[in-house]
């Protein structure tokens, strides 16, 4: 067994592990191979773990920008047969060790519920669940009728900043455990808007008196994206925008060529969850949220 930091040379074996465990989670080729273009640095560490020269294992970790006190966040994977090998318990401490390196005081992961005895082991501890779901965004219900004077927008056609305040507000008032109080608009302009993960053509706003009121935010490339924020501002809630978006961005990712859409929501957001299935998204899984100190 090795286990080292991942490189480029490990792009397709990764994709072709993602796309067999968890497809719903849309790491793309483009994502990865820009992801281990750069080298490993504290909080934003990949990990592969080979056996006879074969890919088995994989681990990421990430930093939750302008979370205070620091958050640290990962995924792991390994291959079925491979597992109670001690594979995943070396992936593990190799991401906490980059995530420790880097300042963060706690990790956090969306854990198959079957894993969860085996992370207790290490301090890990159940704070909520957290349900994956998935549809062809081909096969969504008409396009709902916006109320006067909000015009649905994709983000190509917003001034940025709009965007940074919408989802600074988005981002402190949002269900979950990990809350950004604070983030510095050239961090989030580089992490977010400027990221190639970003797919601005495919991410619509609400605007209302030169202000964005609701949006949702895509990720992923043109064959599959995944649904990485949907808001509404909290004085607008309750009128059916984060519905209007949402139908939106998928409407023009059909219009794309965008064969399947992804999302996830924790089990209590119960105005998301209804939204997801008023637009025929399906539950592919259940994963626990698990945090724990570092």
């Amino acid at each position: 067994m090795e286990i080292r930091a991942a490189g480029p040379g490990d792009v397709d074996a990764a994709v072709a592990l993602h796309d067999a465990l968890v497809p719903y989670l849309v790491v793309t080729r483009g994502s990865l191979v820009r992801r281990l273009g750069t080298p490993t640095v504290p909080g934003r560490g990949t990990f592969a773990a080979l056996v006879d020269d074969e890919l088995v294992g994989w681990a990421t970790t990430g930093l939750i920008g302008g979370s205070d006190p620091l958050d640290g966040e990962l995924r792991l994977l390994v291959r079925p047969e491979y597992r109670r090998q001690g594979i995943g318990t070396r992936l593990l401490e190799a991401t906490h060790a980059n995530l420790r390196t880097a300042g963060a005081t706690t990790a956090r992961v969306f854990a198959d519920p079957r894993a969860v005895e085996w992370a207790q082991r290490f301090g890990y501890r159940q704070t909520r669940q957290v349900v994956y779901a998935g549809i062809d965004p081909r096969k969504i219900p008409p396009q709902p009728e916006a109320p006067s004077q909000v015009a649905l927008v994709p983000l190509t056609d917003v001034d940025p900043h709009l965007l940074y305040v919408a989802d600074m507000v988005a981002q402190r008032t949002k269900p979950g455990d990990a809350k950004i109080s604070t983030r510095p608009y050239d961090e989030w302009l580089a992490a977010v808007w400027n990221s190639q993960d970003t797919v601005l053509d495919l991410s619509v706003a609400a605007v209302y008196q030169g202000e964005i009121v609701a949006f949702t935010l895509s990720l992923g490339d043109h064959t599959r994206i995944w649904s990485k924020m949907t808001s509404t501002m909290p004085q607008y809630r309750g009128r059916g925008l984060a519905k209007l978006v949402k139908a939106a961005a998928l409407h023009r990712a059909a219009d794309a060529g965008v064969e399947g859409a992804y999302t996830a929501n924790y089990d209590g957001n119960t105005p998301m969850l209804a939204v997801n299935e008023w637009l025929g998204y399906h539950r592919i899984a259940t994963h626990a949220v698990l945090i724990c100190p570092l």
